[in-house]
């Protein structure tokens, strides 16, 4: 006999009320959404130094690792706040069917399919706007001369040369508010840089001129999964009402199995 193939359930949706890009709880989403990339990007920055693997391969495998567990955070952090305001606003739906009367607040706290990347966007700004700046003034780093060597120290003393070797050896440039941002940038991106091979100093450049639309990764993530936030409520919708048409057909077997006992009984015969 031949298997016969379940039939795919039938989605379940209802509708809901479409809130505004901006509530009362954006501020308190956009810093939730800034403290975690804070506090993962610093995680992030400790654990790709504690971990300097010899071989390259193994760098590029585990920050690999480190930059999608972000990303996939990211998005299930999205996916959770799409669903809530999508449940928001099926109940507010119900409520306006009835007449209830509703405040603006409260609709605009409703599902809105751009609320995910304003918010995540927002929170990310003062990580990204430093990477912004950097991408516009970088510019290729070249190899600096180290420490005066010991056994020049005595030729240092001599007048004729010793001005030479402070100005190549000793004296340095304070740092610039650029090399600062490049510091700040470079350890946003920690996972990133620990991939490259920091002697391409053409490839590096190009990741810091990149660093804007890398920070954008984890925004594009968030807002994704938000979006998410109708199709996940349709799936528990619809497996809620698999689930009744499941009792339903249980219930219904148990009562033809009650009915058919019952009729298959004989009166008993009088003697």
């Amino acid at each position: 006999m031949a298997d016969v193939k379940k039939k795919p359930a039938k989605v379940v949706t209802k509708p809901y009320l479409t809130g505004s890009v901006f509530d009362e709880n954006s501020v308190k989403n956009i810093f939730k959404f800034f403290g975690m990339m804070v506090l993962f990007l610093l995680m992030a920055f400790i654990v790709s130094l504690m971990t300097g693997f010899g071989a390259k391969v193994l760098q590029i495998i585990f920050n690999s690792a480190v930059i999608l567990l972000l990303l996939y955070i990211c998005y299930t952090r999205g996916i959770n706040h799409g669903t809530e305001a999508v449940t928001r606003g099926e109940i507010l739906y119900q409520r306006q069917e009835k007449g209830v009367e509703m405040t603006p607040n409260e609709i605009r706290l409703s599902y809105h399919p751009a609320k995910g990347f304003v918010t995540a966007l927002l929170g990310m700004l003062l990580i990204l706007i430093p990477a912004i700046i950097l991408a516009f003034t970088a510019e290729k780093q070249m190899t600096t001369p180290g420490a005066l060597p010991s056994f020049a120290t005595t030729m240092a003393r001599r007048s004729e040369i010793g001005d030479a070797l402070q100005a190549t050896y000793i004296e340095s440039k304070p740092p610039t508010a650029g090399e600062y941002l490049r510091v700040f940038v470079r350890a946003c991106l920690m996972p990133v840089f620990r991939m490259l091979d920091t002697e391409n100093k053409s490839l590096v450049l190009t990741v810091e001129r990149l660093s804007p639309l890398m920070l954008l990764f984890p925004v594009a993530a968030y807002g994704i999964g938000y979006m998410r936030g109708p199709k996940e409520r349709a799936r528990v919708h619809t497996r809620i009402e698999e689930n009744r048409r499941i009792r339903k057909r249980k219930e219904e077997k148990a009562k033809k199995a009650r009915m058919g006992t019952g009729s298959s009984k004989q009166p008993d015969q009088l003697n």
